[in-house]
């Protein structure tokens, strides 16, 4: 029996070639190509390779952190597959095709290298066939590969937490408006399609993505909270002595760290330190964060040292700039994005708040509520952890008082911020007093920034965060 193709559901193989002779349920291949091909068993569709697509930032391996599939599972187009973490960010994978998951080709914490098969998936053949080069049983092609956001020329962009949020939803984002820059797909954009699906009102949301609940009522003592916080608690995993040593290769943003840090070295470090009196800010933070308490927002310290730092940076640009690696040119930038060090379970990662100079207090403090989240959850996008222009680190949070900071390439400045402490001070007249005292550490590139600077800036800085209310003077 001459056919064009054969599937054997006892080999589970199948042939691709021009003609195959068939005998009792063994097959003698006549092709040019000379080759056997692997596939899933009784399949009346085709399996595609989906590989892993150039996702940005130079960036040529992954390492998978969770799957959202499992093999059998069925996916359609821009369903979350997987998502990956590299050294700079962890971004969500998407499917391209509707079909169902036939083998995923890593484990969790494994290396997906781009270019490589991530995930085969069976698809329907009557409905249309996948490029060539995808096709499980075709040699690889040199065609240039098609991104896993692209379908037939759209391109859907939007951040994972929308994705994921979409996901929840069953929300095919192909079918959603984008209403960001670039026909970006937001919350709200999603939030909006729910209700026009199921009839409902939403109240409009604020700025930020992703609003933390209400913290609960506090029911431990002031004084036994501030014990608390001065006794170091141990980790509460055990420690089991195996008595061998253990190699683990350098990956995700510990491997960022390497890179950031190699390059930091080449930079000439000028240090200046001071002391801020934060008894007037203190005052005012406690009369503000229940306001913000009922508006879903936690307000810390950290969004009026931000904001204080750009009022600063707008006197002196020189701090917000960024020197080309042959030191014959510096940029000043225009926006003030002001990273933020946050310490987490995936290790030292600097998201940044964008656009400081036209946010208030307040939207520095949604953006922050959103940043720490998704950096608790290891979700914080590309986005969020690119184009920084000035960084502020706050050591204090672990109990320091001083500390070098590293300057993160290209930027030009970086301050460490201490623990607030309660300190005896002397007033004008000469009487003692209760102090709220933190001590600030500043790094600056002594290439092109010299120590007046430096310490002028600091000075400014100090008396916005000591006299918070001569910041109303410069906001805008």
């Amino acid at each position: 029996v001459c056919i064009h193709r054969v599937r054997s559901c006892s080999s589970v193989r199948f042939i691709k070639s021009k003609y195959v002779c068939v005998f009792d349920k063994s097959a003698v291949k006549f092709s040019h190509q000379q080759r056997l091909f692997r596939t899933s068993a009784v399949s009346c569709g085709q399996i595609v390779q989906f590989k892993l697509s150039d996702i940005g930032e130079g960036i040529t391996e992954v390492t998978v952190k969770e799957w959202y599939i499992k093999e059998g599972d069925s996916v359609s187009q821009f369903d979350s597959i997987c998502e990956v973490q590299s050294d700079k960010a962890s971004v969500t994978i998407t499917s391209r095709y509707d079909g169902i998951i036939r083998k995923l080709h890593y484990n969790l914490d494994e290396i997906a290298y781009v270019g490589k098969p991530l995930v085969d998936i069976e698809i329907d053949a009557s409905k249309g066939v996948a490029p060539e080069e995808d096709v499980v049983e075709t040699p690889p092609m040199s065609h240039e590969e098609h991104t896993h956001q692209e379908i037939k020329g759209h391109k859907t962009l939007a951040t994972p937490a929308v994705r994921r949020l979409a996901m929840e939803n069953n929300i095919k984002l192909s079918e959603v408006v984008g209403t960001g820059k670039d026909n970006r797909i937001l919350k709200e954009d999603i939030l909006n399609y729910l209700a026009k699906q199921t009839g409902a009102i939403l109240p409009p949301s604020p700025k930020a993505e992703i609003i933390p609940p209400l913290p609960k009522s506090d029911t431990v003592p002031a004084a036994a909270k501030d014990k608390a916080r001065r006794i170091p608690v141990p980790v509460s995993r055990p420690v089991v002595f195996s008595g061998k040593d253990k190699t683990e290769p350098v990956t995700g943003f510990q491997k960022a760290m390497v890179k950031t840090m190699s390059a930091a070295l080449k930079i000439p470090h000028f240090g200046y330190c001071d002391e801020i009196d934060l008894t007037q800010l203190v005052q005012l933070r406690e009369e503000l964060k229940h306001l913000a308490q009922t508006r879903g927002v936690k307000l810390s310290f950290m969004p009026f040292f931000i904001k204080a730092a750009s009022l600063g940076l707008l006197q002196y640009p020189i701090l917000n700039a960024s020197l080309d690696e042959s030191c014959q040119n510096i940029t000043y930038k225009s926006s003030h994005n002001i990273g933020v060090a946050m310490d987490t379970e995936q290790g030292l990662i600097v998201p940044n708040v964008k656009n400081v100079q036209v946010c208030s207090v307040f939207e520095i403090a949604c953006e922050l509520n959103r940043l720490q989240s998704l950096g608790s959850a290891g979700q914080l996008g590309t986005n969020d952890l690119t184009g920084g222009t000035f960084t502020l680190s706050n050591i204090g949070t672990l109990g320091g008082t001083y500390t070098k900071p590293v300057i993160l390439p290209p930027e030009v400045a970086i301050g460490a911020l201490g623990k607030i402490q309660v300190l005896p001070r002397f007033n004008g007249k000469g009487e003692v007093f209760k102090a709220q005292i933190m001590n600030v550490s500043w790094s600056a590139d002594h290439r092109v920034i010299d120590g007046a600077t430096m310490a002028r800036f600091s000075n400014l800085w100090k008396s916005y965060l000591e006299n918070p209310a001569s910041m109303l003077l410069d906001l805008k």
